[in-house]
């Protein structure tokens, strides 16, 4: 009978001793969430003058996933001219941490100048899809504020602190002088000189050795879609072409007076994406 009763005693205490340990545990991890997982909305520099209005939003999407399409800021101004003001302004759908530059329009512009503003009260209110996903108050002088004292663009906030995309690598062919031959195939094939499959048809046509070329002007010069941004266009004529993360872009301004460079670059091209109109 004792020996039961202290087995029913230690497997109480043990029940009782988890249970405590598991609501710290949970007290804990509720504590860390709420000191460093709380949502945070950051007023930022706007670029786009009086009107415009920079933003940042930054919360734990995995643990409340959103969609947040719009920003409405209110001003209560029940002591001044007038007495309120309503702006809303829609985007495009964000699903992560984020920053905006947003063009208000003149209702913003009538907010910030409204008679008696600094004895006002501004609300601000995210919006998602489907419900609110945000809502903060503060004064109006805090408000103005914090206009005048952000430093930081949205532009640069993305670059520090937005989704960090990984940039895609491609393997391309090995250059060389002679091109490998072509497979025998009823898809297009690159017919230039260099190509042995196709050397008999510039034979006869083939300057002398140490001849000059005479050059020419193109009157276009475009980018079809396909660039595997391989950078053989930028290294061969730099002034005209400009890889980028993603594709291939021709320079604002660029020179169209040497189309023998441009030819180079267009036949170096692995596939066959560069294309010109002769002028």
């Amino acid at each position: 009978m004792n020996t039961s009763m202290i087995a029913l005693a230690v497997a109480s205490l043990l029940t009782v001793g988890l249970i405590v340990h598991l609501g710290i545990i949970s007290l804990l991890i509720g504590a860390f969430y709420f000191l460093f997982g709380k949502k945070k909305f950051e007023i930022l520099n706007s670029a786009l003058g009086p009107t415009g209005f920079a933003f940042a939003f930054s919360w734990n999407a995995a643990r409340e996933p959103a969609k947040i399409t719009t920003i409405r800021i209110r001003l209560f101004n029940p002591f001044g001219s007038p007495t309120q003001v309503d702006v809303t302004k829609e985007f495009d759908v964000q699903s992560d941490d984020f920053a905006l530059d947003l063009d208000l329009g003149p209702a913003y512009a009538e907010l910030l100048s409204a008679e008696g503003f600094d004895k006002a009260k501004i609300e601000i209110t995210l919006f998602s899809k489907d419900c609110l996903s945000h809502h903060k108050e503060m004064k109006a002088f805090q408000f103005k504020s914090k206009l005048e004292d952000a430093k930081m663009t949205a532009e640069k906030w993305m670059l520090e602190n937005g989704p960090q995309k990984e940039k895609v690598y491609y393997t391309t062919v090995t250059k060389s002088f002679i091109a490998d031959p072509l497979p025998l195939t009823k898809e297009k094939k690159l017919r230039i000189a260099s190509n042995p499959e196709f050397a008999g048809e510039f034979a006869s046509g083939a300057a002398p050795a140490g001849a000059a070329v005479e050059n020419f002007s193109v009157s276009k010069v475009w980018i079809e879609p396909g660039c595997i941004v391989c950078d053989a266009c930028e290294d061969i004529f730099p002034e005209v072409f400009e890889v980028t993360s993603d594709t291939c872009i021709i320079r604002p301004g660029a020179p169209m007076d040497d189309g023998l460079r441009i030819t180079e670059a267009a036949e170096a091209c692995p596939v066959e994406v560069i294309k010109f109109n002769k002028a």
